[in-house]
């Protein structure tokens, strides 16, 4: 009944509304007070995928997805990515086939700002602690890469 519930609610989910409401949360800390002007988003499943849109249509400094869904289907969306966009496919995913992590790696290698790393073995949610598909391995390396990544884009960071 939970998933039912789940997938109902994210088939009517607006994503470019959700994008605004990103847009507006973006627009605050990039000016609050305590902030240093730098902000980064991440996100797993249909956060990926907004994470993914975040990256193409938002003043992010850099962006990581996490097992995005429906990113096939934006692939038109990566030319407007002008900052750090961060990806991890898990390639077991089942609700990212593997033909469309294929179209999804072959759409984004022309740009630069686009890092993709594939986890072998593993399936949606892989580094959710506690979850069903939990893989340590895997998730401490997607961790490890994520810090890195974001140390990287986001250093010289005004002082708070």
């Amino acid at each position: 009944a939970e998933w039912d519930k789940a997938f109902d609610l994210f088939s009517r989910f607006d994503v470019d509304q959700g994008i605004e409401d990103l847009r507006a949360t973006v627009h605050v800390y990039k000016g609050h007070a305590q902030g240093n002007s730098r902000v980064a988003v991440m996100g797993s499943c249909l956060g990926g995928k907004m994470a993914y849109l975040m990256a193409a249509r938002a003043p992010v400094d850099c962006a990581i997805s996490y097992y995005g869904v429906g990113l096939d289907a934006l692939l038109h969306e990566a030319c407007n990515i002008k900052k750090p966009l961060l990806m991890h496919i898990a390639e077991q995913d089942k609700f990212v086939p593997q033909d469309a992590q294929e179209k999804i790696k072959a759409g984004v290698a022309p740009h630069s700002r686009i890092s993709v790393h594939s986890y072998p073995g593993v399936n949606h949610a892989f580094a959710r602690g506690n979850g069903d598909h939990y893989d340590e391995a895997a998730a401490t390396l997607a961790t490890r890469r994520s810090l890195e990544f974001l140390e990287q884009n986001l250093k010289n960071a005004r002082a708070a």
